[in-house]
């Protein structure tokens, strides 16, 4: 019917759009677990079928964070003291202008709820402290008194979730859901809908009608009501024309066209089982998603969460401009991550690893000491302080391991190391026994910070960040 479908002006396109809204629940008797796509002993597939949706961009993005909840589930959980440190980082971090905007917390432990007391008493407005909990209304009772204005719940909308796990049909969970949204609601909380495993639900038969009651519900209580688009298996792809329930650009135009949510009320939340979990994040937002929910350095299940240093630098790329984050704060938390937490970052991990700015190659290495723009990604003393190493090899002579040690242990003016001073000259005496032995390798940092501990203990000097002392 004609009369029923709405004329609205697009502000991005500047074009009037005629769009059709009517998105019935399909009721199916049997689950659509698109075998097609997933036939569980075979790799997936991903199929296309060449439907191109418009970029989106929307006029904030902003980063969420989840390392106290998705990214506390695959490890041993922080202390209470541990959390407040991460949280105060992150707002360092987020800057002025809070673009890391929230971080969601547990609230089912005494611990938990002692880490979000604190963390409210520091006064931040960003990022701001929101909870995840079981769907019951005692929980939402706790996350009230609390002081929180919203709370995360899981609204499960695959039906491999809900024939298979929830045992239900769609319209049962999809009134279940409701129920809960709604007792949410009523004493004022803001609810954010986790729709976990959405990259492998029935978007049009399930997602859509799921979230064209929400807005209803919305439009009731005048309350906002977010949804959070989980890949919970990372199975979403970010490739024009690739069919849903893998496409991280339908999903999103789904959910903002057909559905009506503005971008500020849209999340993407990704995981990267298959290496896919930056990319989508970043396609979210390029889509139409306000927001890309992370954890630090990935942490998550099984193969992590997209990580939130990813996406900082994500920002800057796509914007121009940090707007204010303070990246240093990344190298902070790497370091207090392995020597607080005792978590080891692998080396070559992006932005934190030790080794992620180390040319070990020989050619690279001529290169980046003539010029390091040759071979470093950006100014990486200024925006991580961590300026770019060249690792150690039989042509590095006794500069080049001064240089090595200089840069390593941060030692700068006096506090240098030269290369003429004996714990060079030692280093240097094992160096050229390790080739002349018939070596061909780069020396590793492992190798090389033995060599120098052991010949600072035989000169009795101890060598740290910052300087060296007498032993």
């Amino acid at each position: 019917m004609d009369h029923n479908r709405a004329v609205h002006f697009d502000r991005h396109t500047n074009l009037l759009q005629l769009e059709e809204h009517m998105y019935p629940l399909v009721d199916v008797e049997y689950p659509n677990t698109f075998r097609n796509l997933f036939p569980y002993t075979e790799v997936p597939k991903i199929a296309f079928n060449d439907r191109i949706v418009p970029h989106h961009m929307p006029d904030e993005i902003w980063i969420t964070d989840t390392t106290f909840r998705d990214g506390q589930q695959s490890r041993t959980p922080y202390t209470t003291d541990q959390i407040v440190t991460i949280f105060d980082y992150l707002h360092k971090l987020g800057g002025p202008r809070g673009i890391v905007r929230q971080s969601e917390f547990f609230l089912y432990s005494k611990k938990d709820r002692d880490a979000v007391y604190k963390c409210l008493e520091r006064g931040y407005k960003f990022p701001e402290v929101t909870s995840w909990i079981r769907a019951n209304h005692e929980d939402f009772k706790l996350v009230r008194d609390l002081g929180l204005k919203e709370t995360g719940i899981l609204v499960s909308c695959s039906d491999y979730h809900i024939f298979y796990k929830m045992k239900m049909t769609r319209r049962e969970a999809m009134q279940h859901y409701l129920d809960i949204i709604r007792d949410c609601l009523e004493i004022g909380v803001s609810p954010r809908c986790h729709l976990e495993d959405i990259t492998r639900a029935d978007i049009y038969g399930y997602v859509i009608p799921f979230c064209l009651e929400l807005r209803k519900l919305m439009d009731f209580y005048q309350i906002p009501i977010k949804v959070r688009c989980c890949d919970t298996m990372g199975y979403g792809v970010n490739y024009p024309g690739a069919v849903i329930p893998r496409s991280v650009p339908g999903i999103i135009y789904g959910i903002q066209v057909h559905a009506g949510f503005p971008s500020e009320l849209i999340e993407w939340h990704g995981h990267n089982d298959f290496y896919k979990a930056v990319s989508n994040s970043t396609t979210a937002w390029l889509y139409g998603a306000s927001g890309v929910n992370c954890s630090l350095f990935g942490i998550g299940e099984r193969t992590g969460n997209t990580p939130l240093e990813a996406m900082v630098f994500e920002y800057a790329q796509l914007r121009g401009t940090l707007d204010g984050m303070d990246t240093t704060v990344i190298t902070d938390l790497a370091e207090y991550y392995e020597k607080e937490i005792g978590y080891r970052i692998p080396p070559r991990t992006p932005f934190v690893g030790r080794s992620f700015n180390v040319t070990r190659a020989g050619i690279h290495a001529d290169g980046l000491l003539k010029n390091e723009e040759i071979y470093n990604i950006f100014d990486t003393e200024k925006f991580l302080k961590r300026p770019p190493v060249v690792a150690v090899s039989n042509t590095s002579g006794l500069a080049g391991i001064a240089h090595w040690i200089n840069t390593w242990f941060h030692l700068k003016g006096e506090q240098a190391i030269d290369k003429n001073t004996e714990l060079v000259h030692m280093v240097k005496a094992w160096v050229d026994n390790e080739y002349e032995s018939g070596r061909v390798t780069v020396l590793t940092d492992e190798e090389l910070l033995a060599v120098i501990q052991d010949a600072c203990d035989k000169l009795g000097i101890t060598l740290e960040q910052g300087g060296t002392s007498e032993s």
